[in-house]
Parts: structure tokens; C-alpha cells; sequence
């Protein structure tokens, strides 16, 4: 007879998000796995698969979160120039914030496995192509309202926020402190806009 799962699987890919962000997929270990999702190694495997595969279902499960809440909020947004702003903001406040330095699991997932590993590269790839629709269609609806220049191309600008959205991210990584730098960043960034 086959046993029930006594667990969430959500609440444990929302667990192995935590440490393959805080360890990256070559740091995390098994018994890392084990020791943090609090399941037993049986379970782990017999339902996420291996290590990869849990690895690849914890990023796309982050990718969907990160993805829904922008989407939402530009999607409800009266002036996209503010709510980009106010997004920007946010991410700074995070980078500040974190005392482990963990950046943005996406960016720390392209930056060491995507070159490397063919699904995590699509993974990594689809998100960037998504980010970069989501952020055209939010310049586009920006321009027609007149809080953005249309001096330059719409989609221009939205690879050049999710650039910088990024670039953020992995500054977060090497612990950079000071506030006036990513200040900057965006004041330079908005200044285009």
C-alpha cells in the first residue's frame, strides 16, 4: 500500500528556494536538502526527483512569484513610471536589508549554472524574454499616458530596466552597503525614462 505524503510540496520547494538562494545549487548539499526541508532523503527524491530537478522546479516556482507580483503591480498601475520607481526602491530596501548578501535567486542561478545546465538555461532564458514583454508592455502603456519620453523605443528602454533591475541584484551579491550608490543607479536609470 502506498504511504501519504505528509508534507506541503509548496512549503517545501518554498524551503529549498531558501537554501539553494542562500548556498547557490554547487554549495547545497544533500544533507543540506535533508537538514532544511526537514523531509527524509526517500521523500525528498521519490518526490521531487534528484537534486537538479528540485533545484529546477524551486526556480521556477520563485520565477512564477517574482513574475505574478510585478505583472500585478504594473498591470494595476495608474502611473507605470512611479510603480517602476517604486519597484526599483524596493529591491533596493531588500539589498539593504539582507544581512546574507543572497542578490536575486534568478540572477545567482544565470550567473553560476545557466551556461552550464541546458534546462536551467531555458529556465533562465524564458524569464528574461518574459520580464523584458512585461516591462515593453508597461513603457508602452507609460508613453501612451505621457509619463514616459518616447524618445526612445519601448522595447529599448524595457531591456535597459530589466538590465538594471538586475545589475541591482547582483550588487546586492557582493554586499555593497551604501545606499548612495544604488541611488544613483536609479536616478540615472529614471533620468532616461
Amino acid at each position: 500500500m502506498a504511504r501519504t505524503k505528509e508534507f506541503n510540496e509548496d512549503q517545501a520547494l518554498d524551503k529549498a528556494i531558501e537554501i539553494f538562494w542562500h548556498k547557490g545549487y554547487n554549495g547545497t548539499s544533500a544533507q543540506d536538502l535533508v537538514t532544511h526541508l526537514g523531509l527524509s532523503r526517500s521523500s525528498l527524491y521519490d518526490t521531487f526527483g534528484d537534486k537538479q530537478k528540485l533545484f529546477a522546479q524551486s526556480l521556477l516556482r520563485y520565477q512564477k512569484q517574482s513574475q505574478d507580483q510585478v505583472i500585478k503591480l504594473l498591470d494595476e498601475s495608474e502611473n507605470v513610471k512611479e510603480t517602476l520607481h517604486d519597484i526599483f526602491k524596493q529591491a533596493i530596501i531588500e539589498s539593504l536589508e539582507d544581512r546574507i548578501t543572497k542578490g536575486c535567486f534568478m540572477v545567482n542561478s544565470s550567473v553560476e549554472l545557466a551556461m552550464h545546465d541546458e534546462e536551467i538555461g531555458k529556465i533562465v532564458k524564458n524569464n528574461s524574454q518574459t520580464m523584458e514583454e512585461v516591462f515593453t508592455k508597461a513603457v508602452q502603456k507609460g508613453q501612451a499616458a505621457g509619463h514616459i519620453s518616447k524618445a526612445t523605443d519601448a522595447r529599448v528602454l524595457s531591456r535597459f530596466i530589466f538590465n538594471n533591475y538586475s545589475g541591482i541584484r547582483v550588487l546586492a551579491r557582493t554586499g555593497e552597503r551604501d545606499k548612495q550608490v544604488y541611488d544613483d543607479i536609479v536616478k540615472a536609470l529614471f533620468s532616461i525614462l
